[in-house]
């Protein structure tokens, strides 16, 4: 009886065996064979869950943009008179129109590339750093002003045939690459608290040179000179390697860009009042210094004076020469 009651027990515990792993070896084949919605079902649903927002997929830790180092465009205002005259009349100043020059009165005509080094004491204006009710005084801050909010369009090239796009702009004016520091826990220095993304902000400094594309026309009508300026390019300068280059940012169209510089005073160290003129009548009366790089007269190959003279004192003398033959020219004209 004994015998027969321990056969019965085991055959029942090694039916339950059975009986698992048939359990098990279905639900392993149910899984094998689900239909491919499932997985679409489970996918979505994973996907309805998402990071919180700043954190990195590789651990979790957090990443924050560092503002602190991009703050051009923020313009203060004064919220009292800062001054003890009424200086709010030239936001509205607009320059003269220039005088019509007909086709068939210029009787000489010839277009000159002039670089102006902002570093020379007679262009020191153009690196005033101040700032005023309508922003920053630095001229290169004023050009990008106005590309930005007076519609004013920048070019690649000197004869303004291809507009930048907004992404060139930004990638031209950056301060360099993107650089990503950890921050530390000051308790323990192994942990990392977060992750902080930074940039330079672009250095309006380091533009050291300008340069400037020009027309001079002699009227018969008139019996007189005229000189229009077309064009302006900033010249930023970039250091590889053991040398630096100079390297011309974009070109602006002078023209379009009168109206803004009207509304901007130049800085005189002589007089902060009443003597100072705006940029558009500095350019206007020539009060700059400033030397030719290029001409379109005796120069079939079109190239600037250092591709044709190496040495760089006589290039300048011969940039003085063509500054010389066009002065000579109007005075020829004439007999006392």
């Amino acid at each position: 009886m004994k015998n027969h009651m321990i056969k019965v027990c085991f055959s029942l515990v090694l039916g339950l065996m059975f009986m698992n792993a048939d359990a098990q070896r279905a639900s392993r084949k149910r899984a094998a064979n689900a239909p491919a919605t499932q997985g679409v079902q489970q996918t979505e649903q994973t996907q309805d869950v998402k990071p919180p927002s700043g954190y990195n997929p590789y651990g979790n830790i957090p990443i924050e943009r560092d503002s602190t180092s991009n703050t051009n465009g923020v313009v203060k205002k004064s919220l009292r008179p800062d001054g003890a005259v009424d200086k709010s009349f030239i936001n509205e100043r607009t320059p003269l129109p220039y005088e019509n020059l007909r086709w068939d009165d210029a009787l000489y005509s010839e277009k000159v590339w002039r670089e102006l080094d902002l570093r020379e004491k007679m262009n020191q204006p153009f690196r005033f750093e101040a700032e005023d009710d309508n922003g920053s005084q630095m001229f290169f801050d004023i050009l990008m002003n106005a590309i930005k909010k007076d519609s004013v369009v920048a070019f690649s090239d000197d004869r303004f045939t291809t507009p930048l796009a907004e992404a060139e702009m930004g990638n031209l004016t950056s301060g360099g690459p993107l650089d990503t520091n950890a921050v530390r826990d000051p308790n323990d220095p192994n942990k990392i608290v977060k992750w902080v993304v930074s940039q330079e902000s672009f250095d309006p400094k380091a533009i050291t040179k300008l340069r400037i594309k020009e027309e001079w026309v002699f009227d018969r009508e008139a019996s007189r000179l005229f000189v229009r300026i077309l064009g302006i390019a900033p010249v930023k300068t970039i250091q590889r390697g053991n040398s630096t280059q100079n390297e011309v940012m974009f070109w602006v169209y002078y023209p379009d860009l009168r109206k803004t510089l009207a509304k901007y005073e130049v800085y005189n160290p002589k007089n902060l009042g009443y003597g100072r003129m705006t940029w558009e009548e500095l350019f206007e009366s020539r009060m700059f210094s400033s030397y030719i790089t290029k001409s379109t007269l005796d120069n079939p190959g079109n190239k600037v004076i250092r591709q044709m003279i190496k040495d760089p004192i006589l290039a300048l003398l011969e940039g003085d020469n063509i500054k010389e033959r066009i002065f000579n020219y109007e005075q020829d004209l004439w007999s006392y």
